[in-house]
């Protein structure tokens, strides 16, 4: 979070070291001049999962992505192609019809219905997948007309002729303006859908005592603005009409939004499931309320003395009592949950260790390293040892302590970074062919992580360092065509792949029958649609969450997921491509760069604000903007306006960078914890190895926003980049891949 001449800060940290994904990166030009032209490439890769051969050739698909009249001359073209020209391999071609509905669709959005129904004329009948949307399409055309004899016959037929397609809610809700029971119809058989939402708020607004309506939307749009209130009126004014399946929506609401002391009451009342009652314990937990958390806690193991949930209850409840007691608890957790035994090994031991009793307490981590050698607990004992070793000069037995977690728990967290310093601390004894081969290995098996980048540099790709990253303007290819969703109906995919994403966000909230237990690719359909709409945040986040799948199926439906480019893209966006572009390009800054900062900042959501009140995409504090502007004599700004937004927030980043001689590593770590600070640590620490420098970073939340930011860099470079893809694929091909 940029705040300027301020030396500490306290703020939420994105969690975890960023994924990322198997495409790549391109020419690393240091000329600025023709930046958009350089940054965005001609040639463009694959992102779609399950694509068809179709779907392949389509001249449609490749123009999505461009303006209303950027393309209309090309869509046109591709309309009107005669009959001979309209078959391909014996069937007509989607394409002509694909054309002439976003024809039509961008003529409604420029006003101009006639038109647009010339194209839509008998459209229903040659494109039978968007038949509803084609007849949507027709009467917002005559509404754009101000034709509002035809809209409302054009209403009705859409309704007479899908009155149960989820399209139906826009023809209920327009003739429901007058006629309420219209509008009753839609609550009754559409209620997810946008627009009964809509209504739903319309008629609280005139008359606010209708419980029926606030569950309606804490139920089905538990995310949007102002749900937070919604669930407090429920729950304050009308906890005697809720049932437990209301409870569960709304403590599911709160869990999602982190009121964690709310969700916790509200998972008490809902239906007893096992994953119900531990979050009413953890709820309490993380709000401060011990006595409630314990209480809670013990009922679980009474109700549900063997789901997996009871394991972490358990040891969450050793770590609120007392010693004697909590070692009763871990004990339990060892002898009965082994999936949680390691975590629970060392707890008792720290806690053996308090006690008075140090060879007991080694006892227990000596059993982990034996009985649990490839659980994420031994995995993190192993490289806090190894670290240790280190800073006292013994980087041969740091070595050996690191060295097995890359073999022996792969997947742990700490894996890629204990990877990258095997390499290094191998290079620092004269072992070249071993650190050559470290960090190989991490990029082949961490391509996604920070210390991939790292280890590129050091294997000498020109993929930059701290020194000279920020003049490195590096090429980047766009995704040709959008995915397919792997969850939905087939009108929901050609929506969404025809750049029609209110109308596919619409249909998905009916589509999409469990929000609080999706399946994995119901998930990231939902990822999809949300980046979509621009609700960048949860859909980054939604992505990313998929990484938390416990289950085998799930975590092989991950697996699946993560071989294809549309996740990694989809975890990776860019968005706001041209203010960025132009910004950087006047601060002579690196636009990947930029882009990766904006999403560790604000995960591009152009209105976000702190509870410090840092602003926009790169988080600008009103203090700090207030003092740019003056600067740059800028008299009006806005810091929810995007472009103003990185005009700001990318000439403070420029002056960070001269504060430290262009070194990015300082620049950056500056932008998140002020100048005062970082010079108090070159001071304090040294600078002579920006790794290890990096390592001692004393605020945890300023290391671990370098880590991402540079992490999130990386992940652009190797994904929008062919020749830096190319050569990651040379390197995976080259490199056997350690199998957990």
């Amino acid at each position: 979070m940029l705040k300027a001449r301020i030396n500490k800060i306290h703020v939420a940290v994105w969690a975890g070291l960023l994924l990322c994904g198997l495409l790549g990166s391109s020419l690393l030009a240091l000329r600025m001049t023709g930046l958009l032209e350089r940054w965005i490439g001609s040639e463009q890769t694959q992102n779609r999962l399950n694509p068809t051969k179709e779907e392949e050739k389509s001249a449609v698909l490749r123009l999505v992505s461009l303006p209303p009249q950027a393309r209309a001359s090309q869509l046109e073209a591709i309309a009107k192609r005669d009959g001979v020209a309209a078959f391909a391999s014996g069937t007509k071609s989607l394409d002509k019809h694909r054309a002439r509905y976003l024809l039509a669709s961008d003529l409604i959005q420029l006003n101009q219905g006639e038109k647009a129904l010339i194209w839509l004329n008998g459209l229903e009948s040659e494109y039978p997948q968007l038949a509803a949307h084609i007849a949507l399409k027709r009467a917002q055309a005559y509404e754009s007309m101000g034709d509002k004899a035809k809209a409302q016959e054009a209403w009705k037929a859409l309704l007479k002729n899908y009155s149960n397609q989820p399209v139906a809610a826009e023809a209920l809700y327009a003739l429901g303006k007058s006629n309420p029971e219209y509008w009753n119809q839609a609550i009754a058989q559409f209620p997810a859908h946008p627009r009964t939402q809509e209504i739903a708020r319309q008629r609280l607004s005139k008359n606010p005592n209708q419980p029926s309506l606030l569950l309606l939307l804490a139920t089905y749009n538990p995310y949007a603005k102002g749900m937070g209130s919604v669930r407090d009126r429920l729950v304050e004014q009308y906890a005697s009409v809720l049932k437990p399946e209301d409870w569960q929506a709304i403590a599911f609401g709160y869990w999602e939004t982190m009121e964690y002391g709310k969700a916790a009451k509200a998972y008490a009342k809902a239906p007893r499931t096992p994953r119900n009652a531990y979050r009413a314990g953890r709820g309490n937990q993380l709000k401060g309320y011990r006595t409630e958390a314990i209480v809670a806690y013990q009922q679980l193991i009474k109700e549900f003395p063997d789901a997996k949930e009871t394991g972490l209850g358990l040891r969450r409840l050793a770590s609120l009592s007392l010693s004697q007691d909590a070692i009763v608890y871990l004990n339990q957790v060892i002898s009965k949950f082994p999936d949680e035994a390691a975590e629970a090994l060392f707890a008792k031991a720290e806690i053996l260790d308090a006690l008075g009793s140090p060879t007991s307490a080694a006892q227990a981590r000596e059993s982990v390293l034996t009985q649990y050698a490839s659980s994420d607990a031994a995995a993190e004992y192993r490289w806090k040892t190894a670290e240790q070793k280190a800073r006292q000069g013994k980087l041969q037995e740091a070595w050996q302590w690191a060295q097995p977690i890359t073999t022996q728990s792969p997947d742990s967290e700490f894996a890629p970074e204990a990877a990258f310093w095997v390499g290094r601390w191998a290079a620092q004894l004269g072992r070249k062919q071993e650190a050559k081969a470290a960090f190989e290995h991490v990029l082949s098996r961490y391509p996604d992580s920070y210390y991939a980048w790292r280890s590129a540099r050091f294997l000498g790709w020109n993929v930059g360092d701290f020194t000279s990253v920020r003049n490195l303007i590096p090429q980047v290819v766009q995704p040709q065509a959008r995915a397919v969703p792997p969850a939905g109906s087939a009108t929901l995919k050609e929506l969404y792949q025809l750049g029609q994403d209110s109308d596919a966000w619409a249909l998905w909230q009916t589509e999409l029958k469990n929000r609080q237990e999706p399946t994995v690719t119901e998930q990231f359909t939902d990822g999809l649609m949300r980046l979509g709409v621009g609700d960048n945040l949860e859909g980054i986040n939604k992505v990313w969450d998929l990484s938390l799948r416990e289950t085998p199926q799930e975590r092989s439906q991950w697996q699946t997921l993560r071989s294809e480019p549309a996740y990694w893209h989809a975890l990776f966006p860019i968005p706001f491509m041209e203010h960025i572009v132009n910004w950087s390009q006047q601060r002579q800054l690196n636009p990947l760069l930029v882009t990766g900062l904006i999403r560790q900042e604000s995960r591009f959501e152009p209105k976000i604000r702190s509870v410090a009140g840092a602003t926009g995409l790169m988080q600008v504090m009103p203090g700090t903007g207030s003092w740019i502007a003056e600067k740059i004599q800028l008299k009006q700004y806005n810091l929810e306006d995007p472009n103003d937004n990185v005009k700001l927030g990318t000439w403070f980043l420029d002056f960070t960078h001269q504060e430290y001689n262009n070194n990015s590593l300082l620049a950056v770590a500056s932008y998140n914890a002020g100048p005062g600070n970082v010079a108090d640590w070159i001071k304090k620490y040294g600078f002579n190895d920006p790794d290890a420098f990096i390592e001692v970073i004393p605020f945890a939340e300023t290391k671990g926003y370098v880590e991402s930011v540079f992490g999130n860099y990386w992940n652009y470079l190797r994904l929008y980049n062919p020749d830096i893809a190319q050569m990651l694929g040379k390197n995976s091909a080259a490199q056997p891949v350690v199998q957990p």
